[in-house]
């Protein structure tokens, strides 16, 4: 891999750090957060959900038009705005302001992540360098998020939690500048006079609407008014950007992706995948601070060796198996070393013990290093260089579908149980472990659910795996 290439593909993974961590950091923050700035306890889960709606909503969007006026511009444009609504963040003063900045680091994210990935996928063409710049990329997002809960609990006690939004800045103004000499210049297909603006405005009303309904599920419940009236009226607009882009002469996402077996089983996969593993990260950083007492550091470093771990396998293994055995075979293996990881929380006692208890989990999710790099590969190998950065809003969408997903429902069923057991009388510690307990009893069943998809709609690969001298080579170049 040359050095332009490396150099390339070191901007792209550290605009994806910044973004999936952004969506982690705060959540160790909110207790500082919600005392300094007087948020209410409802109001403060905005901090995270005006973030999901914006990003969640506009990724679509903004893969479409990588393609239409270039990916390298929508990368550039989607980092300055997140740098700007970074130091906005970090300088509110009022709720108003930081949740203003949150959606505006939502938009920013979601127009540089729709397109990054369709940018790798283009510019890594040899099968060999692709393997290992896929593993690369999929690190930075498999270990993200555990890191943002890191690195959030070490900036909130050491210098408050005003830095969890300014060390952006800094990042993204290198970022800009090595993006603009290391990515290459193409021009899109100049088509955006025809694009589909209606089909546009429908998909982003429609999946914001529809974030929106699920995030709110916790406060309002799944059957009250709002929420069903929110999620139908997403359905509807979704269900009409369907029938829109069936008709369309430029459509913002033609239908013809769908073909593709795989692209729509992965993307599948992946949406069931991320909505158990993101309420894991919550699930059990909750755990540890309201049961077990930790401080927000505390709950960081008792995180740091998932990270470490998703991290390492993610970026040292994962490419070398997935050339040697193939994307679907390395995906179920880190699908059940996963799985074993969440059926051992289920059993989580009130007063858990970390080294029995806790550690085991945080070596066994590192199965998510094994998952993300093959998911992408496949949720990207049905895509043709013109439908890039379609593919790769595509393929980000779905993993925020399946964070707010899995936050909202688990959460709220955490909740429920917990409220039932206070109901009648049962300790506070008890209520709440038994409540967490459910929570990963359903991410096992996402899991498995996610397993049966695999093993059901993604065919093996009709291909030879890479032979010996080959694989060397790999292991060489991820190094």
């Amino acid at each position: 891999m040359t050095y332009p290439k490396r150099l390339a593909l070191a901007v792209l993974s550290a605009a994806t750090l910044m973004t999936i961590l952004d969506g982690s950091i705060v959540t160790v923050a909110l207790p500082a957060i919600e005392q300094e700035l007087g948020f209410t306890p409802a109001g403060s889960s905005w901090i995270v959900n005006a973030y999901l709606i914006a990003f969640g909503g506009l990724l679509l969007l903004g893969g479409r038009l990588g393609d239409l006026v270039g990916r390298r511009v929508m990368f550039l444009a989607g980092n300055g705005v997140f740098a700007a609504a970074s130091l906005f963040a970090g300088a509110a003063t009022t709720p108003a302001q930081l949740i203003a900045a949150r959606f505006l680091q939502g938009v920013g994210s979601a127009f540089a992540s729709a397109v990054a990935l369709g940018i790798l996928i283009t510019l890594f063409t040899d099968r060999r360098e692709r393997t290992v710049a896929i593993g690369v990329f999929s690190f930075t997002g498999a270990a993200g998020a555990a890191l943002g809960q890191v690195l959030g609990g070490v900036l909130t006690d050491a210098l408050g939690w005003h830095w969890i939004f300014l060390i952006n800045v800094p990042i993204g103004l290198v970022t800009i500048f090595a993006a603009v000499r290391s990515l290459p210049a193409d021009q899109g297909r100049g088509q955006i006079a025809n694009a589909d603006v209606l089909g546009a405005t429908l998909v982003t009303a429609g999946l914001m609407l529809g974030i929106y309904a699920v995030v709110e599920v916790e406060k309002y419940g799944w059957t009250a008014a709002r929420t069903l009236g929110f999620g139908a009226l997403s359905l509807v607009l979704l269900a009409a950007f369907v029938a829109r882009q069936a008709t369309a002469g430029e459509p913002l996402m033609p239908l013809r992706i769908f073909r593709s077996r795989t692209v729509t089983g992965a993307n599948l996969v992946q949406m069931l995948t991320l909505s158990a593993m993101f309420a894991f990260q919550v699930l059990v950083a909750l755990y540890l601070q309201r049961v077990l007492g930790y401080r927000a550091l505390e709950t960081g470093l008792a995180m740091l060796p998932a990270a470490v771990a998703i991290g390492g396998v993610s970026l040292f293994v994962s490419a070398r198996l997935n050339a040697r055995f193939g994307e679907r075979t390395v995906l179920i293996g880190g699908l059940l070393i996963v799985l074993t990881g969440m059926l051992w929380l289920t059993r989580l006692p009130v007063q858990a013990a970390y080294l029995t208890d806790l550690l085991p989990v945080m070596v066994l999710v590192a199965g998510f290093g094994l998952i993300m790099p093959a998911l992408t590969a496949l949720g990207m190998s049905g895509a043709v260089a013109d439908d890039a950065g379609l593919a790769s809003g595509l393929f980000n969408t779905t993993q925020q579908i399946g964070m707010a997903l899995g936050v909202a429902v688990l959460s709220t069923l955490a909740a429920a149980r917990t409220g039932t057991l206070l109901g009648a009388g049962v300790a506070g510690a008890e209520a709440l472990t038994s409540g967490y307990r459910l929570a990963f009893a359903v991410a096992a069943g996402l899991l498995t659910s996610a397993l049966v998809v695999t093993l059901a709609v993604l065919r093996p690969a009709a291909r030879e795996p890479l032979p010996k001298a080959e694989l060397a080579q790999v292991a060489r170049t991820a190094h």
